[in-house]
């Protein structure tokens, strides 16, 4: 959760989708949208902003700039367009992509992207995702290349398969898979390394810096800790702060924070996100 004020952005946020039907399990397309549109927040990074939030008309056609010491990353056009987007790339192609972060044309995507964490993500949900992106609307925007003053790894690992969903009985697992794989709080939450790796001996104790037209944002400490942490906060605090972007002390949180994105989550799968946040290491 990240602390600040920007009023603006709240009216945007809080335009929610439909609350995800049971049905929607058996629904690819219906299961894509609500993991690229909600947990996901896919758009929170491929969608360009300004001061105002996302652009209009420019949902998931990249170009929002990732400015940080290891590099300066440009977010990709994941809209169907032919030319500038992923309207070429076959299925397959893209869930490698986003599991991998490997390119049509062999070559890797490097940070900001949370490949470690998005390697777990379950074969059926990387799949709704593919499904759901072919729905989307194309645009034409081509991106600037990005820049990395880092070397990148020739893979993040070996190739992902036979990834299952989480148990259904185990409450942890599940928050667990939102945090990390799904909604990547554990990775805007975690210290960055000068390689641009997460200091996941430190997770989820915050302190990174988001600049961006809103200024400059700090991630907060999102563990158990109750001086610098959540630790004092309510399962109704913390959950305003997730889907409202409120702390619990009445501040508006400032973006990168996608609470607008979170705001569509089911009440199910909040629980879990939060019972798992309960269950980390408190850190100062």
């Amino acid at each position: 959760m990240i602390r600040s004020l920007h009023a603006a952005m709240v009216a945007a946020a809080l335009l929610l989708l439909p609350a995800l039907p049971a049905a929607a399990q058996s629904d690819p397309v219906a299961r894509g949208r609500y993991l690229v549109e909600a947990i996901g927040g896919c758009g929170n990074c491929h969608t360009p902003k300004g001061p105002q939030g996302d652009l209009p008309g420019m949902s998931l056609a990249g170009g929002f700039v990732f400015d940080e010491p290891p590099f300066r990353a440009v977010a990709s056009n994941i809209t169907p367009d032919p030319e500038t987007g992923i309207g070429r790339w076959t299925d397959a192609q893209l869930a490698r992509a986003i599991r991998e972060g490997i390119r049509p044309d062999g070559s890797l995507i490097g940070p900001p992207m949370p490949f470690e964490l998005y390697r777990g993500i379950s074969d059926s949900d990387v799949a709704a995702m593919v499904a759901y992106l072919r729905t989307v609307a194309p645009v034409r925007n081509a991106v600037a290349r990005s820049e990395y003053r880092i070397p990148l790894p020739p893979a993040y690992g070996p190739p992902v398969t036979n990834v299952p969903n989480p148990p259904a009985d185990d409450q942890l697992a599940r928050g667990a898979y939102l945090a990390g794989p799904l909604g990547h709080c554990t990775e805007c939450h975690t210290p960055m390394l000068e390689d641009g790796r997460r200091d996941w001996s430190r997770r989820g104790a915050g302190g990174q810096q988001f600049p961006g037209p809103w200024g400059v944002s700090v991630a907060r400490n999102i563990t158990p800790d109750r001086r610098n942490g959540i630790g004092a906060w309510t399962d109704a605090q913390i959950g305003r702060a997730i889907t409202h972007g409120v702390a619990a002390d009445g501040r508006q949180m400032f973006p990168p924070m996608g609470y607008g994105y979170y705001a569509r989550m089911t009440p199910g799968d909040l629980a879990d996100l939060i019972a798992y946040l309960r269950s980390l290491p408190a850190l100062p």
